[in-house]
């Protein structure tokens, strides 16, 4: 899953596209590269980012969606917001999947919105707001709390008549960088919920941060990471870096 930030200020400048020109060459890049999904987000989730309101949001990722399925009809496109209303209008245009980085905390229609598209959705785990998050990573004991959350959330979506849905344990969302560690050790007992895994740790300050370099150097790292995801049973990478994580599957698909 490649990565398409619609917004000034994501915390990685490699992924930040607000002019289409550039968006859609780095769609062909992706997609050129071996991507089966992109995600398109218009709402930067870092801690401390600037919120965005609804229209806002709309203006900046619903165009896009469009111009992509144009130029680029066999692209499968994910929408990465927590508003059931940007979910809805950008699967209408051609989107076809939802992913929800609250999931559903922010937004109490999301659940009952995905039902009724019947797209894929991404539900991961996350505490509090983007402004908030970083106060909230004290756990009684983190991978069995994340369990029970995840659990009791996709219970309430099957109820719904959700198919289709993808966990996600938000590495960076309300855990710090010990915590997100101890996650990526721990990525096989989450097997147990019996739904793929997408993993998201492409040039997070887990990486950055711990090795006292930048975003922008931090790439191989994150295909470090990306590897041990892998080996514990990831399904999707959802990676800045298209190609490398390509060349990461294909060389796990060796080890059978």
């Amino acid at each position: 899953m490649g990565i398409l930030n619609i917004t000034p200020d994501s915390f990685y400048e490699g992924s930040r596209f607000t002019d289409l020109s550039n968006i859609l060459i780095q769609t062909e890049k992706m997609l050129s590269a071996g991507a089966t999904f992109l995600d398109i987000g218009g709402h930067s989730t870092r801690p401390g980012a600037t919120p965005v309101n609804e229209e806002e949001e709309l203006k900046r990722v619903v165009p896009v969606v469009e111009a992509i399925i144009q130029n680029f009809p066999e692209a499968f496109i994910s929408i990465d917001t927590f508003r059931s209303t940007v979910a809805q209008q950008c699967v209408e245009v051609g989107a076809v999947m939802v992913n929800d980085v609250s999931g559903g905390i922010l937004d109490d229609k999301m659940f009952e919105t995905v039902a009724k598209l019947n797209v894929p959705y991404v539900l991961m785990h996350m505490r509090g707001t983007v402004e908030t998050m970083t106060q909230m990573t004290h756990y009684d004991d983190l991978v069995t709390d994340i369990l029970d959350d995840l659990q009791k959330k996709i219970y309430q979506l099957r109820q719904l008549g959700q198919k289709d849905i993808i966990i996600d344990l938000g590495f960076g969302f309300a855990k710090t960088a010990d915590q997100n560690y101890v996650l990526l050790k721990h990525l096989e007992d989450f097997k147990l919920l019996d739904c793929p895994m997408l993993v998201g740790v492409s040039r997070k300050s887990m990486i950055w941060r711990k090795l006292n370099i930048s975003p922008n150097d931090s790439l191989n790292g994150s295909t470090v990471l990306n590897t041990v995801a892998l080996t514990k049973g990831a399904n999707i990478l959802r990676v800045h870096d298209v190609n490398e994580a390509v060349e990461a599957v294909k060389l796990m698909a060796f080890l059978g």
